[in-house]
């Protein structure tokens, strides 16, 4: 999909440009993880671990793995390394090719969750990684909230015409225009409004599709809730008690209730 000379500037700044002046409103809800954030709370932990992973040595267009177990958790890794102008590139958790990926993608960082983080550990050196970055305290790791702790300063400026953001396991390759003219094409499809509920049931492997749909839904206010895996029973009763009012279905399909 070419990029449109309509569309500019970075995916920070077309996911998280009003996240500020929508203040605590929730923005994101993921029921497996148990955590909420809202969009001034995301958008400066997104920011200010950018700057983090930056003061500490993170290079523009460095590649970096996200191997977590939480959709709450790969929104922020992949949000903050793409702000610091890396390229976020999202593993599939438990799978045997985890160190095999970080050689080939020669990643110097991975961001992961205290779950994973064994695991985590050992693909690190069985490759160049030398930061594991996780949410939370895990041995031998860096915790992400340190990151916040930092003294903020200037993040990097770039084309984000040319600069990569997001790399899939199947090397797919997209820059910050890529994947803001893949929201805006979504958006003509799937209209969401800052009054909407979104529910995400995919798992996390969808790397692409989760990242555009959930980038879409915060550049326009919407409320994220995501749960992967429900029953039918399940289903009904969290459209339900979330007033849910678009889903994204497990055959792919993004429907209004």
């Amino acid at each position: 999909m070419r990029p449109t000379s309509s569309i500019k500037g970075t995916v920070t700044e077309a996911v998280f440009g009003c996240a500020h002046e929508r203040g605590d409103r929730p923005a994101l809800i993921d029921l497996g993880a148990g955590v909420v954030y809202g969009y001034r709370r995301l958008a400066e932990e997104v920011t200010r671990g950018a700057s983090g992973l930056v003061r500490r040595g993170a290079r523009r267009r460095q590649v970096a793995g996200v191997h977590v177990d939480n959709a709450a958790a790969q929104t922020l890794a992949v949000h903050t390394i793409i702000a610091a102008g890396g390229v976020a590139a999202p593993l599939a958790p438990g799978s045997r090719e985890t160190a095999g990926l970080l050689v080939r993608w020669d990643a110097r960082l991975i961001i992961t969750t205290p779950g994973l983080a064994e695991a985590s550990l050992q693909a690190a050196e069985a490759s160049r990684v030398r930061q594991v970055i996780t949410f939370g305290q895990a041995r031998d790791t860096v915790d992400f909230a340190d990151l916040l702790l930092l003294d903020p300063g200037p993040l990097p400026l770039f084309d984000p015409s040319v600069q990569p953001a997001l790399l899939t396991e199947d090397e797919g390759l997209f820059t910050h225009q890529d994947l803001i003219v893949r929201m805006h094409e979504l958006g003509k499809l799937t209209v969401l409004e800052k009054s909407d509920v979104l529910l995400v049931t995919w798992p996390l492997a969808c790397t692409l599709a989760m990242t555009t749909l959930i980038g879409l839904a915060l550049m326009r206010g919407a409320l994220v809730v995501v749960a992967p895996g429900l029953s039918p029973a399940e289903l009904s009763a969290t459209i339900h008690d979330f007033g849910v009012t678009v889903v994204a279905l497990l055959d792919g399909a993004v429907q209004r209730v």
